[in-house]
């Protein structure tokens, strides 16, 4: 079983801890979690699928405390029900989860500079560009299923600014944003549940650096519940942008 971290000393803990505190309180106040997890599990030692992996795992308990608070709101678009959407997403997630670990390390090393670059548009692209009171357009409901099916694979898969994907698909599919927040944080964790009961199983997860990155995530749903109304958001949202950016100027040198 990999362990980058069992001849290491506490700091390293330490420092995961501290990055899932962070990530955690920043999934609640504006999303991108994943964004500092990623290159801190890289940093400490882990390769980039370890990584991706552990860190997919270590947030896991966050997303169900997020979907528990906004479970009352959460809700399907048009005719096609909450329930739906939700076994679509464990669906795609565990496509995703399969292919993940069916990826070689080399393979996925190469392609996490473009999946971070990716994300990080759609981050960016739904932050400051995307503009809320668009005016919602309709779509048919096949095509629905077959979007938040490649969501759910997506989600899977790597996972970075699903969140900005499916609040684009369900307010464009009719959803009110307040609504679709809550349906995104349920069909989130829906994804990440399938593709977290795959990789408990897997030698990729680093359980040492897993445990410590739940500790500090859970602890960062409170924080983030504590502070939502102490602190402008935009500047999270700068702030994770120029993460990813940097991010993935890094992985592109690094590989």
């Amino acid at each position: 079983m990999m362990d980058a971290l069992s001849h290491q000393d506490l700091l390293s803990l330490v420092l995961v801890t501290v990055a899932g505190l962070y990530a955690g309180t920043q999934n609640v106040l504006a999303g991108g979690g994943s964004f500092i997890t990623l290159p801190t599990l890289m940093l400490v030692g882990l390769n980039p699928l370890s990584a991706n992996i552990t860190s997919t795992v270590g947030l896991f308990p966050n997303q169900v405390t997020s979907s528990f608070a906004g479970r009352k709101l959460a809700g399907g678009v048009r005719d096609f029900s909450l329930k739906n959407l939700f076994f679509i997403s464990i669906g795609g997630g565990i496509v995703g989860a399969i292919l993940l670990l069916n990826t070689p390390v080399s393979i996925f090393t190469k392609l996490v500079p473009w999946l971070v670059l990716f994300a990080t548009a759609v981050f960016a692209w739904g932050s400051f560009i995307r503009k809320s009171n668009q005016a919602p357009k309709s779509y048919p409901v096949y095509l629905t299923k077959v979007i938040h099916l490649v969501l759910g694979i997506y989600g899977g898969y790597f996972g970075g600014g699903i969140g900005f994907l499916l609040l684009a698909v369900l307010t464009v599919a009719g959803q009110q944003v307040r609504m679709a927040a809550a349906t995104k944080n349920t069909l989130v964790m829906a994804m990440n549940a399938s593709a977290v009961a795959i990789f408990a199983f897997s030698e990729q997860v680093n359980w040492t650096v897993g445990v410590a990155l739940m500790i500090g995530a859970v602890g960062g749903g409170f924080l983030g519940n504590w502070l939502m109304h102490r602190l402008p958001e935009k500047i999270l949202r700068i702030f994770i942008v120029v993460v990813g950016v940097l991010l993935t100027v890094w992985l592109f040198v690094r590989t």
